[in-house]
């Protein structure tokens, strides 16, 4: 008799599983674990013949060398850096993402947050709220207009893409730096490509990252690059929190270097109230208070994303089971070291 197969989902994903059975069920027995931490995990994921995870948790060495049967792990999401896959390559277990669920979702409100800023809405609301200054535009003086101001995208993969594309609906000016991608991508696009980072910062009146976290891109935004931006201009991430040094974004606040500052993502999340960043952010006397924009790694958040994700990352298992052709594996070369946009 055969034993009926098993997919294990690790984290964020709980009952009711309706879109996962009606994908999956004739094939396999779905469990949830709503983990958030890998030790977790032990003891209840070693007999999956599938596992789907989302962005809880990592899953390294010690859970990956302790399946005994796997076919498939789905990162149900763009970003892979939770998932040691460059172990699961080594025991011939493949690592595919859903690098395309929330394209839109992610590039809307890396666009949303960089208007709000150099609009000066944000600044001007956030002032008003508590009665800060005169009922005039001239708080927020000086606004530029947006149309012929430079955008810079770090990444011009499938985010970066669709920001380009609303960026210049909006009549910007559009460059891009991404040392990965092949020529042309400019062309296509009708862009300008930046040969340097340096460049790139230095010509840009908002800058947004749409890159992944990798050894290379880790504070690649820092205190020395940030000072490369135009005085005044704006910082929008909304990649991978690792990628942005975020008490160099409060001193380029603090100072004025920055006119704003847009943050999806941070390193430790949620961060303890204690955070420089969270203090500031609170803080009706420091200059962040109403030149940032903080939210709770939500830029890939829609009703039909999550949906994406859960459809997406359930059918990839399914063709695993089914010993068809995986998509959007990530690990079939083994260590992956790509600057395009792995976003959440």
């Amino acid at each position: 008799m055969n034993r009926r197969a098993k997919v294990i989902i690790t984290d964020f994903a709980t009952e009711p599983l309706d879109c996962e059975r009606r994908i999956l069920g004739d094939l396999a027995d779905i469990i949830s674990l709503n983990a958030v931490h890998e030790s977790e995990l032990a003891g209840r994921i070693e007999d999956a013949d599938a596992v789907m995870m989302y962005h809880c948790l990592t899953v390294g060495p010690v859970t990956i060398n302790s399946l005994e049967h796997c076919r498939l792990i789905v990162r149900c999401g763009v970003g892979f850096d939770n998932v040691d896959h460059v172990t699961a390559r080594r025991l011939g277990i493949p690592v595919a993402n859903v690098p395309d669920y929330g394209t839109e979702d992610v590039a809307d409100t890396a666009l949303g947050m960089a208007l709000s800023l150099s609009r000066g809405t944000h600044f001007l609301n956030s002032r008003l709220r508590r009665s800060c200054g005169p009922w005039t535009y001239q708080q927020a003086q000086p606004v530029m207009r947006l149309r012929g101001r430079t955008l810079g995208i770090i990444g011009i993969g499938r985010i970066g893409t669709a920001t380009a594309l609303r960026a210049k609906a909006f009549g910007m000016n559009v460059a891009f730096y991404d040392p990965y991608v092949p020529d042309g991508y400019d062309k296509a696009l009708g862009v300008r490509r930046a040969d340097t980072l340096t460049a790139l910062l230095g010509e840009s009146h908002v800058v947004t990252a749409h890159c992944p976290l990798t050894p290379e891109t880790r504070h690649l935004l820092n205190r020395d690059t940030i000072a490369q931006m135009p005085r005044g201009s704006f910082l929008i991430n909304t990649s991978r929190g690792g990628v942005v040094d975020v008490l160099a974004v409060l001193e380029a606040l603090s100072t004025g270097h920055l006119g704003g500052a847009g943050i999806d993502v941070l390193e430790t999340e949620p961060p303890p109230d204690v955070h420089p960043l969270l203090q500031a952010w609170r803080d009706p006397g420091h200059p962040a208070h109403d030149r940032l924009i903080l939210n709770p790694h939500a830029a890939f958040y829609s009703e039909e994303g999550l949906m994406d994700m859960r459809i997406k990352g359930s059918e990839n298992c399914r063709r695993a089971l089914l010993g068809e052709l995986l998509r959007n594996v990530i690990n079939e070369a083994g260590p992956v070291r790509e600057f395009r946009d792995k976003v959440r």
